[in-house]
């Protein structure tokens, strides 16, 4: 069987796989993909053994760490990092989401404090599958459709 690359190689950076096609440019927007300097490239409805169809982005030049990567995991659960050095792949990490989010989410509810004030938001991760976020503050809990990434 041929194998083909359905998106070109990166000498050095980062791929991001196995993300639903349908959050192809949240994934974009959270990691604000479109304002740095670095080639992006990008694939949505290829074929997937696992997913049935899947997204791919691949940044030259970026290594995800902290912060970025709990994002991808908020919108992305299921997605792979691939680090690419020298056009091969050096690492492979399958994303998780943490026990706790802080400073990530915004609170879905307006009553909440955390959206009338300079507080940090912290929510303790109840679910991973579907997502529920349960704030420390309002104990609302915010559901994977209401997640909206400050």
């Amino acid at each position: 069987m041929d194998k083909e690359l359905q998106v070109s190689a990166i000498k050095d950076g980062t791929v991001i796989d196995h993300i639903p096609s349908n959050r192809l440019f949240d994934v974009i927007n959270i990691l604000q993909l479109f304002k740095g300097d670095e080639m992006i490239t990008f694939g949505t409805n290829l074929d997937s053994k696992r997913m049935g169809k899947k997204a791919i982005i691949k940044v030259e030049n970026r290594f995800f760490q902290g912060e970025e990567i709990d994002k991808i995991a908020l919108i992305a659960p299921h997605a792979k990092l691939n680090t690419i050095k020298n056009y091969q792949v050096v690492e492979k990490r399958v994303v998780e989401i943490p026990e706790q989010i802080i400073s990530i989410v915004k609170c879905f509810n307006p009553k909440c404090i955390t959206n009338h004030e300079s507080i940090t938001t912290h929510f303790d991760v109840i679910s991973e599958n579907p997502i529920e976020l349960k704030c420390r503050f309002c104990e609302k809990i915010t559901t994977e459709k209401e997640v909206r990434i400050r």
